[in-house]
């Protein structure tokens, strides 16, 4: 912890502050002043999407320590982390729609809705329930953690395979990634919801695909990364899984023609877990808390660790 400041700290929300207003209320509402990044102590950055732009406005802004990136995945901005800042992300802001959002896939995947919304007469009954079933899911993060939550009434067993294994609220069983193939091997449904780095990329290949319960539906709602995406169309074409439901693909977006549009056993919807519109009064709630921490002196929300890249 730092001492708390005497005086408001000037923060940034860049680039183009004026499209962002509800960040800049965000930074008031924590207790300090907008303001350019050449006077700032710390900056906001509201747009992922243009990495490039980041490293200008930090050179612009020599007093800037502390910098707030606005998504919890940042392997876009990955390469221009440093340690001349203090890096914090968006990691468990947008757990609760994201798990939302995995849960109706897990349940429309066992249920045949994408066959029964495909068809064009009455189909004959599949499916089934995810009530009392188990579920595996990489990652420990707060998506995880929000979807052992939801996932409470309806009985699970609940495996989670993470880097290093801890107990968890909710969970039956917690494993390394050494038992990813036991992780994998009896579940109704296998969730995806890691951080995308060089150690997580292509986690779901053929043989973790093989290792996979006939029945079983495939789950992505971490990035289109984490699955090799011709072992995974190769999986669906033979019917080795049940299916898979993907909120991201690799790659995204998802070309028109691609082999997966066309298979019935794969429901895709446009990386739409969580929405802008959904996720920047998220984001705005983020920004506040930490602001006022930063103020207070207090430990921030969401650390980048530099090393691991999330």
């Amino acid at each position: 912890m730092n001492p708390p400041r005497i005086t408001s700290p000037n923060i940034a929300v860049a680039p183009e502050c004026w499209r962002r207003p509800v960040l800049a209320d965000a930074v008031r509402a924590g207790g300090a002043s907008v303001s350019s990044p050449a006077e700032a102590e710390a900056l906001v950055w509201a747009e992922p999407a243009a990495p490039d732009l980041l490293p200008g406005v930090l050179e612009e802004g020599p007093g800037i320590e502390w910098v707030q990136l606005p998504y919890a995945g940042i392997e876009n901005l990955v390469h221009l982390l440093d340690r001349d800042h203090r890096w914090t992300c968006g990691k468990g802001v947008y757990a609760e729609p994201v798990a939302e959002h995995a849960l109706m896939l897990a349940v429309a995947g066992l249920r045949g809705l994408g066959t029964f919304a495909r068809a064009r007469q009455w189909s004959p009954p599949q499916g089934r329930n995810l009530l009392g079933g188990r579920v595996t899911v990489l990652g420990g993060g707060g998506i995880t953690e929000a979807l052992v939550r939801l996932l409470d009434p309806w009985g699970c067993r609940i495996t989670v395979l993470r880097r290093h294994p801890a107990p968890m609220t909710g969970v039956d069983r917690v494993v390394g990634p050494d038992r990813l193939h036991e992780a994998l091997g009896d579940a109704d449904a296998v969730v995806v919801a890691l951080a995308l780095t060089a150690e997580t990329a292509g986690i779901i290949d053929a043989a973790a695909l093989d290792a996979m319960a006939p029945h079983a539906w495939l789950v992505n709602v971490g990035r289109g990364g984490h699955v090799v995406t011709d072992d995974l169309v190769e999986a669906l074409s033979s019917g080795r899984i049940g299916g898979a439901a993907l909120d991201v693909t690799d790659p995204e977006p998802l070309p028109d023609g691609h082999r997966l549009w066309r298979l019935e056993n794969c429901l895709i919807t446009p990386h739409v877990g969580n929405t802008p519109e959904m996720g920047l009064k998220l984001l705005a709630r983020r920004v506040t808390e930490n602001v006022r921490r930063y103020v207070a002196g207090e430990e921030l929300l969401g650390p980048v660790d530099v090393d691991l890249g999330y």
